[in-house]
């Protein structure tokens, strides 16, 4: 009898045990359940927010080529989010008659570039390119600005006497020099209007023009017969490169760490600089269109709390949410709302999934542009930057549904600001335009190089999309100098 009781006892509590277990389990399944129906709401919420439908990206390239106008004007009443400024490259090759040994270099943020090629003509592609990156000594750097330019000068005597000119090429006037700066991925290397900005030189700021007579002082001094003409952004460099090529090109757009676009208008355009200018013919704008704002942009709660922390809030909010320095942000900020809210990665959330800017735009491409099947890309990802493991194929896929809304929404709203270029020079309708890209995102992430042309496309429909070309710059990443070196001088 006893034998039975105690039986019945331990039947009893295994039962018991077994319901409890039951029910703990039933717990955290309706728990974990109820954190991923969390997790897609938020997610959910975060599409319909960034979403850009063409009305909208219409909406936005209205509210730029509206932008791009005011900036021009003459009027003081007139308001714009964009400062563009004309540049004085113009007019730029022909891409017909340029040919010889030219020479340029590229002013970065602690380096130079050094660039020569030969050009053939008739749009024929560079040959003997020679490409040389040289660090720029800190003691040049805390220096003066002379002490810069004489060191440019004095690498440029080295580089131009291993790659000489043919004696059928040489001439015995001086020859023009392409000269281009290279906006910093904080910008702290800038050209705006008449001024450069110089942020890690002692001279951190100095007139253009300064620039230009200091520069040809130590190229002089050195014994070379080369000449600055003009001082641009690097940005002009491509355009005149895109020129050369086709001589439809009117614009070039940089989409990499950092944004920027150019693009070719006449002087009848800007009457803000009519004294200043030709009275006919060509300028080049530069747009600093990562400046540009309008009510009309996608902007979500992560893009506020970025922009809030960042270094320079309520400027460059185009360039914050198209450009690869943010990209992989927006994407950590949704993340840790996920981790913190509904649990995505465990109870814990995650340190390093707290530290900003930690998951950079091209690991977030690579998560990505992840075809395996069990999203394995995505999971070495997660764990070699953020310490992430034993993820769910589920929540993988979650991760890379971020990464593309993230980059459909940046891709698209580029896509809006290179209709809205062609719409403000009146070729949308009747005439062939090529927009050249340069740029690692451009370059490297496919899915967002696919989702600007189907953007692009999309706006204008079958019967204008072909009238928009948009093509990777041609001539290899660098050459605009050498493109600038070969235009013809600028009037003015």
């Amino acid at each position: 009898m006893k034998q039975q009781v105690a039986l019945a006892a331990v039947t009893t509590t295994a039962a018991t045990v077994m319901a409890v277990v039951a029910l703990v389990r039933q717990y955290w399944k309706a728990k974990q359940d109820r954190q991923w129906g969390k997790c897609q709401r938020i997610l959910r919420k975060f599409a319909r927010d960034c979403s850009t439908p063409v009305p909208k990206l219409w909406q936005v390239a209205n509210a730029m080529v509206s932008d791009m106008g005011a900036s021009l004007s003459s009027s003081d009443e007139a308001t714009s989010s964009l400062n563009m400024f004309v540049s004085y490259a113009s007019p730029l090759p022909t891409g017909i008659n340029e040919k010889g040994m030219y020479y340029g270099v590229n002013l970065r943020q602690t380096k130079i570039l050094m660039v020569c090629g030969r050009l053939q003509g008739k749009n024929q592609p560079i040959s003997d390119l020679y490409v040389d990156e040289v660090p720029i000594p800190s003691s040049v750097m805390i220096g003066t600005s002379q002490e810069l330019y004489d060191y440019i000068a004095a690498e440029l005597v080295k580089f131009s006497s291993a790659h000489p000119e043919k004696d059928d090429e040489a001439s015995a006037n001086d020859k023009k020099l392409g000269f281009t700066v290279s906006s910093g991925d904080d910008q702290s290397t800038a050209i705006s209007g008449s001024h450069i900005k110089l942020k890690n030189f002692a001279a951190d700021t100095t007139g253009v023009k300064d620039l230009i007579t200091g520069m040809n002082r130590a190229l002089e001094k050195h014994g070379l017969k080369l000449r600055v003409h003009a001082l641009v952004d690097d940005i002009v460099g491509n355009l005149a490169g895109g020129r050369y090529y086709d001589k439809d090109c009117v614009a070039a757009i940089t989409l990499g760490m950092g944004t920027n676009a150019a693009y070719v208008d006449t002087t009848q355009s800007a009457p803000r600089w009519h004294d200043s200018l030709p009275k006919k013919g060509e300028i080049v704008v530069c747009m600093e269109w990562g400046n540009f704002n309008t009510c009309h942009l996608p902007i979500t709660q992560y893009d506020t709390s970025l922009d809030a922390a960042s270094s320079n809030p309520g400027h460059r909010i185009f360039e914050k949410m198209i450009s690869g320095m943010y990209l992989g942000e927006i994407v950590r900020r949704v993340l840790v709302r996920m981790a913190q809210e509904a649990a995505l990665f465990g109870q814990n959330v995650p340190p390093k999934l707290l530290i900003p800017y930690l998951l950079r735009s091209p690991d977030m491409a690579a998560m990505h542009q992840d075809t395996s099947e069990d999203r394995e890309v995505v999971h070495e990802k997660l764990k070699e930057i953020f310490g992430i493991t034993n993820l769910t194929t589920m929540t993988r896929e979650l991760v890379a549904e971020v990464c593309d809304i993230v980059t459909e929404r940046g891709a698209r709203l580029a896509g809006a600001g290179t209709v809205a270029i062609v719409k403000k020079l009146g070729r949308i309708a009747n005439r062939r335009s090529v927009i050249i890209m340069e740029g690692g995102l451009y370059e490297h992430h496919r899915i967002f190089r696919n989702y600007l042309h189907s953007g692009v496309w999309e706006m204008l429909g079958n019967e204008l999309s072909d009238n928009i070309v948009v093509e990777h710059s041609h001539g290899g990443a660098g050459t605009g100098p050498l493109f600038l070196a070969a235009s013809p001088t600028p009037d003015s």
